[in-house]
């Protein structure tokens, strides 16, 4: 397969206009042969940097005030343009990351898919949030004058691309459409692992600024090191929120930065998760073989490399625990190592695992083979005791790759006193049949406390992209446990509200003009008032 890398520039988009960097050339690689991919990318510095977040601070002003016609038409713009990009795309995120072309696709779909869904978004209006209080003059014992609230975009956001999603967490992916559709110009820093992919999707955006007639500041694509030019990005006064799916490590790194600033401001970090899955008896004991199948295949998709990927599952004691554990072994000999995204997560992975090996009271349950590419280690299960998982905080890390950790338990108080003793995670999910609803019931409390989504049966890789979806959760998933990153809910993170008292109407904005030309949705002195009404 060959991908045409002829009109690929190895340069950064500042506020429309392509620019080569002053630093070094960093290129992309295959991960299955580890060969570096052309053209190579030339890194900006911190005054080139300043180009973009100045063109973003000046585009601010126009871009929150689009109607929302135009607002929603340029978001399916930049859908219609990644389509129009055609197999390129796919074909350069492949050997920029190993994944398959049928996995791409779906990513592609997804990324079109909430770029539109935020166009909806824009045209229905409830983030917008319209709240009116009409002036009551006669009101005793004082009067209540006008009052009227929306919530307004912050201002430009930084957003860094992910390493497992080169489409749907990237350039235009969930926190750029997001912060799009809520009226924040964006500086988006590509991620080096997939910069070709990035450069195309960035072109499809920067053409629907132009035909748009926008601002050229409401969007910039910037390669650079993390270390310097990431943390240069957050710390520019100019920017007002972060968006950033990564590891631990680089999420606190800019939480660090962005609560020392002199204005700090929020980020919204998307970093670990192990997403306990939980076994109750009676839906064990139906089928531990299967379970044990559908196990693997969740552990072992895309590599592992999904945040939701189950790195801890907890079986009863007993013959049915007994079943699925002996399964493991022959179902997981089965597997075959998958190509990870970069030689740099393939060493993580091995450093993860052979950490966890060590660990006393660590078993290994099964091991597949290695995969012929490079960079494609075999799978692993491993088990142990509620005892250690507990004392041990090695067996609670996240291994981000095909790797997972099984827990016996002896009772329910068990599991209810282990469950509360975890970390903040993206999800959890039960497995069960109507026979354990009750010791279902006796955990739930805890896992809201732990978890941004709740999933009963199946498993928990796979992210709708909805309204009422939460992809987030409690430290360290999540950054900001209040938010998610993906859904339609995801705008709010760049958001705020604003109280207008005693405006006349001439100066009111146009959502909470009394007319209603946008015809919103409004709570008008704590009614609901629907826009035919």
């Amino acid at each position: 397969m060959t991908t045409n890398t002829e009109q690929l520039t190895g340069q950064s988009i500042l506020a429309g206009e392509r620019t080569t960097g002053t630093g070094r050339t960093v290129n992309g690689y295959n991960p299955a042969t580890n060969e570096p991919l052309e053209p190579g990318y030339s890194l900006i510095d911190t005054d080139q940097l300043k180009i973009a977040t100045t063109a973003a601070a000046e585009a601010f002003d126009s871009f929150r005030a689009l109607d929302p016609e135009k607002h929603a038409a340029f978001l399916e713009a930049i859908a219609d343009n990644i389509e129009a990009v055609g197999e390129e795309l796919v074909e350069r995120a492949m050997v920029e990351t190993g994944l398959p072309a049928a996995r791409l696709n779906g990513e592609r779909g997804r990324t079109t898919g909430q770029l539109r869904l935020f166009a909806k978004v824009v045209r229905q209006g409830d983030f917008r949030g319209v709240r009116i209080d009409p002036a009551l003059p006669d009101r005793t014992p004082l009067p209540r004058v006008d009052i009227r609230q929306r919530k307004i975009p912050l201002g430009p956001v930084a957003v860094f691309g992910a390493s497992n999603f080169p489409l749907a967490f990237s350039t235009a992916g969930g926190d750029t459409a997001s912060a799009l559709a809520a009226g924040c110009p964006v500086v988006f820093k590509a991620h080096n692992a997939h910069p070709g992919t990035s450069e195309i999707v960035g072109r499809a955006i920067t053409q629907a600024v132009a035909d748009a007639g926008l601002h050229p500041g409401v969007f910039s694509l910037v390669y650079g090191p993390g270390a310097s030019i990431g943390q240069a990005l957050v710390a520019d006064p100019a920017i007002k929120a972060v968006g950033f799916t990564g590891s631990r490590s680089g999420g606190t790194a800019l939480m660090a930065t962005a609560a020392a600033r002199p204005e700090p401001i929020p980020v919204y970090a998307e970093m670990s998760a192990i997403n306990p899955v939980i076994f109750f008896e009676g839906a064990l004991a139906e089928d531990p073989e299967g379970h044990a199948k559908a196990y693997l295949g969740s552990v072992t998709g895309s590599s592992g490399q999904l945040c939701t990927a189950p790195g801890l599952v907890f079986v009863p004691s007993g013959a049915a625990g007994d079943a699925f554990a002996k399964a493991i072994a022959p179902v997981t000999a089965t597997s075959v190592g998958q190509t990870m995204l970069t030689e740099g997560i393939y060493t993580a992975w091995s450093e993860g695992v052979a950490a966890l090996e060590s660990q006393d009271g660590v078993e290994l349950l099964g091991r597949g083979t290695q995969g012929e590419s490079e960079n494609a280690p075999a799978p692993a299960i491993f088990a142990s005791g509620v005892k250690q998982l507990v004392n041990n905080p090695v067996l609670q890390e996240e291994i981000f790759g095909a790797a997972s950790l099984v827990i016996r338990y002896n009772s329910p108080e068990e599991l209810s006193n282990t469950l509360s003793k975890l970390e903040g995670q993206l999800t959890a999910t039960l497995q069960l049949n109507d026979s354990d609803h009750q010791a279902a019931a006796q955990v739930l409390p805890i896992l809201e406390t732990k978890a941004g989504r709740i999933l009963i049966n199946g498993w928990p890789t796979g992210v709708e992209v909805g309204d009422a979806m939460v992809h987030g959760g409690p430290f360290p998933a999540t950054s900001a446990p209040q938010t998610t990153s993906v859904g339609t809910l995801a705008i709010e993170r760049f958001l705020r509200p604003v109280a207008y008292q005693n405006f006349p109407e001439a100066l009111l904005p146009q959502p909470l003009a009394t007319d209603n030309p946008w015809k919103l949705n409004r709570r008008v002195d704590g009614t609901l008032k629907l826009a035919g009404e």
